[in-house]
């Protein structure tokens, strides 16, 4: 009787071991397959800290930089994954992603080779555009006062990129709330996803010519009247002197805080100081107005939202194993 108690006991023991490593080895990873924070360890172990150092050296220079660094990564992400596409240049026969319409003005490329270059001469070889993009996006977050959040590394560089691929996917900033949301939901993100993500203006510039059509052509008018009536009537006279009817080239400051990240742009938007439409247009649906109001409060779940719609974004088509390839320099595809 004692004997078959015991190996009743063993055998439940058993039972209990192996469900607890089938769990283990059935958790859910927050990362795509073939990504790993320590992809790096044995062939490149300084990677992350040389990322971080020049990511600190050129905040030093322009601490606007974090949002060119979070641009760069949405729209590198959005266009086929994060691949590195947004970085190269067009040739004689194609319009690469940069001269999309919708990138318009983007910054931090000749900086994100700049880093390329110094991690060649410690490794080269190893380690991919698209990764550097993705580490530069989290330290500058952090530096100025936004979260931080662990990086899955293993991304390999895509060798295509086309503008039309970049208009065709992007969201214009002319969007409307369900615009906002269909886009979104065609790469795999729910509409307060999209609004977390849309915080990542608390930092950065524009040039004015994502900004013209909120002042100008709200209704399809294209006169200096036809301004979007739930705008603040003070910030819309500030933007105009700014931003004159037909100059598309000045830049403007995202958010009345634009050096550091912190809930600043929701308590803007709340206010009618909202700079593109798809930024005002976030509270004129009740569900969207709830989230606003809710992350412009202090202690509420932003930060950490907005990290994890970071490491979400990241896991968008990537390439890894012998998909791809690793560039030499960001800009062009190797020979």
């Amino acid at each position: 009787m004692a004997s078959a108690s015991a190996n009743g006991a063993n055998a439940l023991l058993v039972s209990v071991v192996l469900l607890a490593t089938l769990c283990v080895c059935t958790a859910t990873s927050p990362y795509a397959a073939g990504l790993s924070e320590d992809f790096y360890h044995t062939s490149c172990p300084q990677a992350a800290s040389i990322v971080d150092a020049y990511v600190t050296k050129f905040l030093k220079k322009d601490r606007n930089f974090a949002g060119a660094f979070n641009r760069l990564q949405f729209h590198d992400c959005w266009v086929g994954g994060c691949d590195g596409s947004v970085l190269l240049n067009s040739t004689e026969t194609n319009q690469a992603e940069r001269e999309a319409h919708v990138n318009f003005g983007l910054r931090g490329v000749a900086e994100i080779d700049e880093i390329k270059a110094g991690l060649e001469d410690f490794c080269p070889g190893v380690v991919s555009c698209a990764d550097i993009l993705i580490l530069a996006a989290r330290d500058a977050t952090a530096k100025v006062g936004g979260p931080t959040w662990s990086v899955a590394l293993g991304r390999r560089d895509g060798v295509n990129s086309t503008a039309l691929m970049a208009d065709t996917n992007l969201p214009f900033p002319v969007l409307n709330f369900s615009g906002l949301v269909a886009n979104f939901a065609a790469k795999g993100f729910g509409a307060r996803e999209m609004i977390t993500l849309s915080g990542a203006h608390t930092i950065g510039r524009s040039h004015c010519n994502g900004i013209l059509p909120h002042l100008y052509n709200f209704t399809g008018r294209d006169d200096a009247t036809d301004t979007d009536p739930a705008m603040n009537k003070n910030f819309s006279v500030f933007l105009k002197k700014l931003c004159p009817q037909g100059n598309r080239t000045n830049t403007i400051f995202i958010d009345s805080t634009a050096n550091t990240f912190d809930r600043a742009y929701y308590k803007n938007v709340l206010q009618g100081k909202g700079i593109f439409i798809t930024d005002s247009t976030l509270i004129t649906n009740p569900v969207g107005k709830k989230v606003v109001t809710t992350f412009s409060k202090p202690r509420s779940s932003f930060f950490t939202e907005f990290a994890a719609g970071m490491v979400k974004m990241g896991n968008l088509g990537v390439l890894t194993g012998t998909e791809g390839e690793i560039r030499k320099t960001c800009q062009f595809v190797n020979e």
